[in-house]
C-alpha cells in the first residue's frame, strides 16, 4: 500500500514548497529512486525546472519537464499523468491525483497558502485507509544547508 507523507512547513508561500520539493527530489534521487513531481500548472513546472538547476546551492538535480522532453532522467516534472509507476510522487496539485496508488510513496507538501486543500487531501487518504505520516518542519532550509 502506498505510504503518504505530509510535510507541513511553517512557511507561508508556495515558493517554499517548490524549494522543499527540490530538496526531497535530491534526497530520493541520491537514494536511487525515481521521482515524479506533479505540478499544478505549466508555470509551476517551469519554476521547479529553474530551481533544479541550482537549488540547493551549487547542485544540479537531473530532471526533465513534461512528456515531450526526449531526455530520460530520474526526476520528471509534469502537470499530466506520469509514465513511471513506482518511486516517489511529489504532489503539488490541490487535489489527489487518480494515479497516486501506482507509487510506493506520496509526498504532500503543505505551506500556509495550501493548508485547506492539504486538509482535504489528508481526509481523502485517511478515509481510504492509507498509512499517513506527518513531518512538522521548522527552519528546514538552515538545517539542510
Amino acid at each position: 500500500m502506498t505510504r503518504i507523507d505530509f510535510y507541513i512547513l511553517e512557511d507561508e508561500g508556495i515558493d517554499a514548497a517548490l524549494r522543499f520539493a527540490c530538496r526531497l527530489s535530491l534526497k530520493a534521487y541520491q537514494s536511487g529512486h525515481q521521482v515524479h513531481i506533479r505540478a499544478s500548472s505549466s508555470e509551476q513546472a517551469e519554476a521547479i525546472d529553474e530551481l533544479m538547476w541550482d537549488y540547493p546551492k551549487q547542485r544540479f538535480i537531473p530532471h526533465r519537464v513534461n512528456k515531450r522532453d526526449p531526455i530520460k532522467a530520474p526526476i520528471h516534472i509534469c502537470t499530466e499523468e506520469p509514465e513511471i509507476n513506482e518511486g516517489l510522487l511529489i504532489n503539488l496539485g490541490e487535489d489527489v491525483p487518480a494515479f497516486f496508488g501506482r507509487f510506493d510513496r506520496v509526498a504532500e507538501i503543505v505551506v500556509g497558502t495550501t493548508r485547506a486543500p492539504g486538509r482535504d487531501r489528508y481526509t481523502h487518504y485517511r478515509k481510504r485507509g492509507y498509512p499517513l505520516h506527518h513531518h512538522e518542519l521548522t527552519d528546514w532550509e538552515e538545517r539542510a544547508a
